[in-house]
């Protein structure tokens, strides 16, 4: 039976987008509504709204909304604001490949010399946008199938972050592979990174997996390998944000380090990831650029301070694994196995 689900992450309300904002959770359950893309833009950036997924489907909602709000505009200056637009929302964050994918096909049809009209261009755009959301839970749902295999019954599962409904739109990538063999009756059990310095694991992923009755338990970031080696972990899962062609992947800051520890181990280490977070022309992980938010962040759990005054601090978002240290890329086409640059483009070509 499917787990049950009483949230949505992000909406379209006639010309409204509505995110459920993540930066609340788990104390309070609050909806924002934004009527422009700068207001989204905002909001990528200042994380009411994260994943990479989930990011690119806000984007392309952003970019819907320029044309459904035109009013008397004319086509051409709908199609200059759609592209200040576009830059706009591509800037909000850079390391997500999900962005600036979801921008280029939002504005391949905004550029499309059949559409004459701006209600055609709205209608259009809302479409494609419709189009991206239904997509990535179809993905979802193709890359937890294809993770089956890899999961053994009974299995305990070390899982990285969010990567549940809350960083796409519906379902989630590597969170959705233990959502699923949980529906399917494996006996799971997770272990959540806290996964500093946000806390997505300790405030997310373990509302989620409250929500689908998953039994989890939330270990400190550096807890991982103390369980690997006395408790038994058969497999790590994580998302990503960007994936390079010869397999290097940038995802959540702490990722390496995990990967490394489970390589230790001997234990699996399986990065989930939608093809749209595939890279082909990015050659290796070094050209990934990686955010740096900012230092409080680090310095501040919420508004309590726990450095001393003025402490300096280095807050870098993401980090990337090399590909060495990943077992298996599971896409909804199917899954990449070392070595990865010859498995992902067969993969990305079918």
């Amino acid at each position: 039976m499917d787990a049950v689900k009483t949230f949505s992450t992000i909406e379209w309300r006639d010309g409204t987008v509505r995110l459920l904002d993540q930066r609340k959770l788990p104390a309070e359950t609050v909806y924002n509504d934004y009527t422009d893309y700068t207001g989204l833009a905002t909001a990528i950036k200042e994380m009411v709204v994260r994943g990479a997924p989930a990011i690119g489907v806000t984007a392309a909602y952003g970019l819907a909304q320029v044309a459904y709000r035109a009013g008397a505009a004319d086509l051409a200056s709908a199609r200059a604001e759609l592209r200040r637009a576009a830059a706009v929302l591509g800037a909000a964050r850079p390391t997500a490949a999900n962005l600036p994918w979801a921008i280029a096909r939002m504005m391949k049809i905004a550029t499309d010399p059949a559409i004459q009209s701006i209600p055609e261009l709205a209608q259009a755009l809302l479409a494609e946008a419709n189009a991206i959301a239904a997509e990535d839970v179809r993905i979802n749902k193709a890359i937890a199938m294809h993770a089956q295999p890899l999961v053994p019954d009974p299995a305990v599962i070390l899982h990285h972050c969010n990567t549940g409904s809350l960083a796409t739109v519906e379902y989630g990538t590597a969170l959705g592979i233990i959502r699923m063999a949980h529906e399917l009756g494996k006996n799971v059990f997770c272990l959540a990174d806290e996964t500093r310095p946000r806390l997505q694991g300790a405030r997310l992923t373990a509302w989620e997996l409250q929500q689908y009755g998953v039994p989890f338990k939330v270990i400190a970031d550096g807890a991982s390998g103390h369980y690997m080696r006395t408790l038994g972990v058969d497999l790590c899962v994580v998302g990503c944000d960007r994936v390079a062609a010869n397999g290097d992947t940038a995802n959540k800051i702490g990722t390496y380090n995990l990967a490394v520890v489970a390589h230790a181990n001997g234990v699996p280490f399986y990065v989930a990831a939608p093809t749209a977070t595939i890279d082909m022309d990015c050659p290796t992980g070094d050209e990934i650029p990686i955010e740096e938010r900012p230092a409080r962040e680090v310095t501040h759990i919420g508004d309590y301070q726990i450095t001393p005054d003025d402490a300096p601090a280095g807050n870098p978002a993401f980090d990337v694994t090399p590909a060495r240290y990943i077992s298996a890329i599971i896409t909804e086409k199917g899954v990449a196995y070392p070595p990865f640059k010859k498995s992902l483009a067969k993969l990305m070509a079918a």
